[in-house]
């Protein structure tokens, strides 16, 4: 089969690979323009421009992959297919019509779930325990085209959304040449997304990363691990940005204020949450650089009643209880605190 090969990211480089060790020509690689990136701002390439230089296969760049200039370019390579894998643009209606077969598309979800630029992220961020690469033949709606093949994996409870992509990735590559051999063969079944199961996954942006003390230990746990490396979860410390890279969830009988430290313990720090605590195991101050929680802790000097986020503007009141009501509700605390 020859074909013309759209992608950007890292997740898409594995599928190049494989197809250019495959009995397949690869005509082309069309690639997002190079960007400025850094603190000095220098133009990089993609991932995909550097694998493709590195095979020696011909780059395309286009500011616009559907004007008149890459239309005529595209027209003129003849290729069978084209395959899209995390490029990055919107491609028409007339550019998807090109090729002699199909266009297809390699898609991190178990579509029609999760439609759009993150559903890696958002699969974690939700709580889901399985996810999956879904291959369809693309038409000019998002993510809206008939399934050509599918794969499930389990999303484990060591995964977070770096570990999760690197996965998928090597999945969509294998997926990517069984679905080539079926079209080679006229082997390929279309099914119809089901609509009413759409959901959406939109781009990430900072500000998502900005934790909720109030929100339950567990919907923050799963945010931490969904928004690994990037935007990646934060609170304020002292009015400093404080990012939170690994997290486990503790149960909590007792419900201090959210956002409180409640104890600094056995190299972990403790926060109270809407519901339950979370352990924070790893994090990073803005200007420093990553650390495990212990060695946080003895280097900023965070002690135990301190908070993450904006403390509550007024301490809760004392209750005003008798000595004998002390003691009774002493005894309850001792047996339901910590489970």
């Amino acid at each position: 089969m020859k074909i013309v090969f759209f992608g950007s990211s890292n997740f898409a480089v594995p599928s190049l690979e494989q197809l250019i060790n495959s009995d397949h020509h690869v005509l082309a690689v069309v690639t997002q323009p190079d960007r400025k990136k850094g603190r000095d701002l220098k133009l990089a390439p993609t991932p995909v421009k550097e694998a493709a230089i590195s095979k020696g296969i011909d780059i395309y760049q286009p500011e616009d992959a559907c004007g008149k200039e890459a239309l005529k370019f595209l027209k003129s390579l003849k290729a069978d297919i084209f395959v899209v894998v995390a490029f990055g643009q919107i491609l028409s209606k007339e550019v998807l019509g090109i090729p002699r077969r199909y266009s297809i598309n390699a898609h991190p979800s178990l579509l029609p779930k999760y439609r759009g630029a993150a559903p890696v992220n958002w699969s974690i961020i939700k709580g889901d325990t399985k996810t999956g690469l879904t291959l369809i033949r693309m038409n000019e709606k998002m993510d809206a085209g008939d399934i050509m093949l599918q794969r499930k994996i389990e999303i484990t409870k060591e995964d977070n959304a770096q570990t999760l992509n690197d996965k998928l990735s090597y999945l969509g590559s294998i997926l990517l040449l069984d679905g080539i051999r079926f079209i080679e063969l006229d082997k390929i079944v279309f099914r119809k997304q089901n609509k009413k199961a759409v959901t959406l996954a939109p781009r990430l942006k900072k500000e998502d990363g900005l934790i909720d003390w109030k929100k339950p230990a567990r919907a923050i746990h799963n945010m931490v691990r969904g928004l690994v490396p990037w935007p990646c979860a934060f609170t304020l410390l002292s009015g400093k940005t404080l990012k939170v890279w690994k997290t486990e969830v503790m149960s909590y009988y007792n419900k201090p204020e959210p956002g409180r430290i409640t104890d600094i313990y056995k190299d972990n720090i403790y926060v109270s949450c809407g519901k339950e605590a979370l352990i924070i195991k790893e994090l990073q101050l803005e200007g420093s650089k990553r650390m495990d929680s212990a060695s946080f802790a003895r280097g900023h000097k965070l002690e135990k009643n301190m908070y993450f986020g904006d403390p509550p503007k007024e301490a809760p009141p004392k209750p005003d209880i008798s000595e004998n009501d002390q003691d009774e509700d002493e005894s309850v605390s001792s047996e339901e605190n910590i489970s």
